[in-house]
C-alpha cells in the first residue's frame, strides 16, 4: 500500500514521463510537482518505489520510467475523478450524432474518429445485445477421454459438442467439474465468471488440470459463437509512434487487427457488459501485448451490444484518451457530449 507521499510521486513520475518520454528524476518530480518536498527526500522515495516496482531506473545516472503497476495507479486515479469531453472534437461528435441512427456507419466512424483525435488505433465491435447466461451444466463420459459438454442457456437455448479430452476423467471427476463450473458461472453472464473460473475448477481438480481446462476453452467457444463484426480506424498510426519503432511490436499489433477471430478475442477479453475497462501491459497474457495498453467500452446500440476501444502504447495520455472514448460511446448510445462519463467512472475495473 503507498503512503500519501509515495502515490503523490508515481502520480508524478507517470504523468511527466507520458508528456515527455523521458526518464523522470528527482529534480524535475521537487521542482514542477512537490515544490514543498526536497529533491533528496523524493530521491528517497523513488528508490523505495523501485524495490516496491512501481518505477524502474533504465541506468545508472537516469530518472526513473513507470512500471505497469505505476500506470494501474494513475489510471484508477483518472477513473475516480469526473471526465468532460474535450471541447476541440465537438465538430466531430455532431457528426458522429448525425450518423448515431445506423449503428454500423457510426461505428466504422468512431474508429477513425478515435483514431483522428488520439493517435492511436480505433476498434469497434457489434454483437447481440446480451452476453449468454448459464442455468445448467453437465459433462457426460462418453468413452475414453470422450466427454459430451451439455450448457443450457437462460431462455431455454441448449448448446452441446463432443469433445476429446487430454486425459481420460471418471464420471464422478465430470460431475465435480459440473458442480464447480455451476457454483460460480450459473445465473450470471458469461462475461463475467469466465476470467475467474480456470483457477477455481483446477484449485479442487490439480489431477485432471490440462482436461479442465481444455474443458473450459469448448465451452468458451460454444458460449462465444455469437456473431461480431469487428471495424478498426487509425492503424498508421502507430507508426508515427517512437513507443513502436521496434519491428516486432508493429507486427504483434498488424497481426492481431488482420484476423476477426484475434479482434473478437481482444473484443471479450477487454470489454465489460456495459462501461469502461482499461487493460495495461500484461494484465491479460491471453493477447501477447505486453508493452500496449487496451481501452475499451461497451453500451447497447440500437438493440445491440455496441463496444468502441483504443489501442495504444503504455505512455498513452489515459485521461484524454478516457474521456474522448467514453464521449464517442456516449455519442453512439444517444446520451449527449458528454457520454456516460460519470457512470462509466462507476462501472469501470481492471
Amino acid at each position: 500500500m503507498l503512503n500519501e507521499r509515495q502515490l503523490e510521486v508515481v502520480l508524478a513520475v507517470v504523468y511527466e514521463y507520458i508528456k515527455t518520454g523521458e526518464p523522470v528524476g528527482s529534480r524535475t518530480i521537487a521542482r514542477k510537482f512537490l515544490k514543498g518536498r526536497s529533491a533528496a527526500t523524493i530521491r528517497n522515495e523513488m528508490a523505495d518505489l523501485e524495490e516496491s516496482e512501481y518505477l524502474y531506473q533504465p541506468h545508472t545516472s537516469a530518472g526513473r520510467i513507470p512500471t505497469p503497476k505505476a500506470y494501474r495507479v494513475y489510471v484508477d486515479a483518472i477513473l475516480r475523478r469526473q471526465r468532460s469531453f474535450p471541447t476541440e472534437s465537438e465538430g466531430w461528435i455532431k457528426e458522429l450524432r448525425e450518423r448515431r441512427k445506423d449503428v454500423e456507419e457510426a461505428l466504422i466512424y468512431a474508429t477513425r474518429l478515435l483514431g483522428r483525435i488520439t493517435s492511436y488505433i480505433g476498434v469497434a465491435a457489434l454483437g447481440p445485445a446480451r452476453e449468454p447466461v448459464l442455468e445448467r451444466v453437465e459433462f457426460l463420459r462418453m468413452g475414453h477421454g470422450t466427454v459430451l459438454i451439455l450448457l443450457v442457456l437462460k431462455g431455454g437455448l441448449i448448446h452441446h459438442k463432443i469433445s476429446t479430452l487430454p486425459c481420460d476423467m471418471t464420471q464422478e471427476a465430470l460431475d465435480e467439474l459440473s458442480r464447480r463450473v455451476s457454483t460460480v458461472a450459473v445465473g450470471r453472464s458469461w462475461g463475467e465468471v469466465r476470467g475467474t473460473l480456470q483457477a477455481y475448477v483446477e484449485d479442487a481438480l490439480e489431477r485432471y488440470a490440462e482436461s479442465c481446462r481444455s474443458a473450459l476453452r469448448e465451452m468458451d467457444g460454444l458460449l462465444l459463437e455469437q456473431p461480431f463484426q469487428f471495424f478498426t480506424g487509425g492503424t498508421h498510426n502507430v507508426l508515427g509512434l517512437p513507443d513502436f519503432n521496434d519491428l516486432g511490436r508493429l507486427q504483434t499489433i498488424m497481426a492481431l487487427l488482420e484476423e476477426d477471430e484475434s479482434i473478437g478475442m481482444l473484443v471479450r477479453s477487454c470489454s465489460t457488459e456495459k462501461g469502461l475497462r482499461v487493460t495495461i501491459g500484461d494484465e491479460n497474457p491471453e493477447l501477447n501485448m505486453p508493452d500496449c495498453s487496451i481501452l475499451m467500452a461497451s453500451t447497447i446500440a440500437g438493440g445491440r451490444k455496441a463496444v468502441v476501444g483504443l489501442i495504444g502504447p503504455m505512455r498513452m495520455d489515459y485521461e484524454r484518451s478516457i474521456s474522448v472514448l467514453e464521449g464517442v460511446l456516449g455519442t453512439i448510445a444517444g446520451k449527449g457530449e458528454n457520454g456516460e462519463n460519470g457512470e462509466n467512472a462507476k462501472e469501470a475495473h481492471r
